[in-house]
């Protein structure tokens, strides 16, 4: 969590006791988990994880699965339009992908284009709910805390660098109103401890305030202010009930950010220290500096680095209306950061050991909500006909069929993987990935097998929905 927002702000007592509490509540008020007895696991190709998060749904139509292209006109049915960009060639033969993505194309030889993941069926259709399975590999409500797919491979994997925090997340508000709780609920350790929980920043621009004192507690104030907080941690009564393992572990991620605010692995958040062509490069916005501060933090050595294009309700990727528009938008803020950090990690020698993930929580459809023979209720009206711009590239939520870009970390190079039928309703049709087999190929990239896990309330919990998630050979360089 952020040192200045979390840790040095200078709460009340209530507030932090409340914080105190909060954090005890979230890793279960029990013994600390037990890690499950391990076996061989697979060969780690990886060291790091950066996660790109288009938020919101991205429309796989409209991006890296284009189908056939129809223009706009006043009165053009609705059911006529697949795709509202025609698509254009990528770096690798006979791989096609959406206009207005010419940087990523550029690259496309340096990854795998998975056309054909499929998400869960959860009923009606909630961004958070699908955002919770998709981070965690459990859908929710679950009886236990589960914990973000990033502080799962901090505990199994530890810092690469002890004073770079594990997991690092950047980009998202969690106050965004009605469904600000339930994405706070994945972006936690769950009962894995405070220990292995995110480092949240929200805007790249001010990530070294996170790793900065506030001004107005330099010197001995500032150091009498966090040993009042470890006295506390100590006093609270909470934590007393939830044991000594918490306790422990709440005040070793306490130690972890004060050393970090020591270290010269601080300067990794400094964004004005990096070159102006650099830094230009990436500054289209949040998301562009985002990825420009995941390659300075992986460059220093974080293990699993989120960048999210944020999920705000009807804003950026949710694309209920106004959808061209939004969609040109969005592909302006994404296509020349992406490109640019795998070029970037491929010049420094990283790209090889660094996993770069492209996802997004399900993909869109003008027509379908949810998937063909699961529909589930609509949220949007889409008119017959359209007779307004907002009309053209309306989405409702498509569960059937996403995409997702891996690059580096040991997977293949120029390969395509997966297919959707040409016409609507665009589903599967050849080598479908779930969430659970997606998550079991990038732990095996990081050499975790998919049943490792940890006894919880004598229950094991594992990596993958209890275990079973199969890596998929085919998107590895290795099989």
């Amino acid at each position: 969590m952020s040192v200045e927002n979390n840790l040095y702000r200078g709460l009340s007592r209530r507030d932090y006791m409340k914080q105190t509490a909060a954090a005890a509540l979230a890793a279960l008020c029990g013994p600390a988990p037990r890690l499950l007895a391990q076996g061989g696991g697979p060969k780690a190709t990886a060291d790091s994880i950066i996660l790109l998060w288009m938020a919101g749904g991205m429309a796989q139509t409209e991006t890296f699965d284009p189908k056939r292209y129809t223009p706009y006109e006043s009165g053009l049915e609705s059911k006529r339009v697949l795709s509202t960009f025609p698509s254009i060639p990528t770096a690798v033969d006979g791989i096609r992908i959406s206009q207005g993505l010419e940087e990523i194309g550029k690259v496309m030889d340096r990854g795998v284009l998975i056309r054909s993941h499929r998400v869960g069926d959860l009923g009606f259709i909630l961004h958070s709910r699908h955002q919770y399975h998709w981070h965690t590999g459990y859908e929710p409500p679950q009886p236990l805390a589960m914990p973000h797919m990033g502080a799962w491979i901090a505990k199994m994997l530890g810092p690469k660098n002890p004073d770079m925090p594990p997991f690092i997340g950047v980009g998202q508000n969690m106050e965004i109103g009605a469904e600000s709780d339930a994405l706070k609920s994945f972006h936690t350790a769950g009962f894995l401890g405070a220990d292995n929980g995110p480092f949240l920043i929200t805007d790249p621009r001010d990530a070294v305030a996170s790793v900065q004192p506030p001004a107005k507690m330099a010197g001995g104030r500032f150091a009498n202010r966090y040993k009042m907080y470890r006295e506390l941690i100590a006093a609270s009564p909470v934590l007393r009930e939830a044991g000594d393992d918490q306790r422990e572990a709440l005040v070793r991620s306490m130690d972890n950010a004060d050393r970090l605010l020591r270290s010269p692995a601080s300067k990794a958040f400094d964004l004005t220290l990096e070159p102006k062509e650099s830094y230009a490069a990436y500054d289209t916005g949040r998301f562009g500096l985002g990825c420009l501060l995941a390659r300075r933090l992986v460059e220093s050595g974080a293990r699993f680095v989120e960048v999210t294009s944020e999920y705000i309700p009807f804003r950026h990727w949710d694309t209920h209306e106004n959808g061209h528009e939004r969609a040109l938008g969005m592909k302006r803020e994404i296509d020349r950061p992406v490109s640019r950090l795998i070029r970037d990690l491929e010049q420094r020698g990283l790209l090889d050991r660094t996993l770069v993930v492209v996802a997004s929580e399900f993909g869109r459809d003008m027509m379908t909500e949810g998937k063909p023979g699961r529909e589930v209720k609509d949220q949007v009206k889409v008119p017959d006909r359209m007779t307004s711009p907002q009309h053209y590239g309306m989405h409702r939520h498509f569960t059937e069929a996403g995409s997702v870009l891996l690059f580096g970390g040991g997977v293949k190079r120029g390969a395509l993987h997966g297919e959707t039928a040409d016409e609507r309703p665009c589903s599967i049709v050849k080598d479908p990935v779930t969430i659970s087999d997606l998550h079991a190929t990038l732990y095996a990239a990081l050499g975790i097998a998919a049943n490792s896990g940890v006894t919880v309330e004598q229950r094991p919990v594992y990596v993958t929905k209890d275990g079973k998630g199969k890596a998929v050979g085919a998107l590895l360089a290795r099989s």
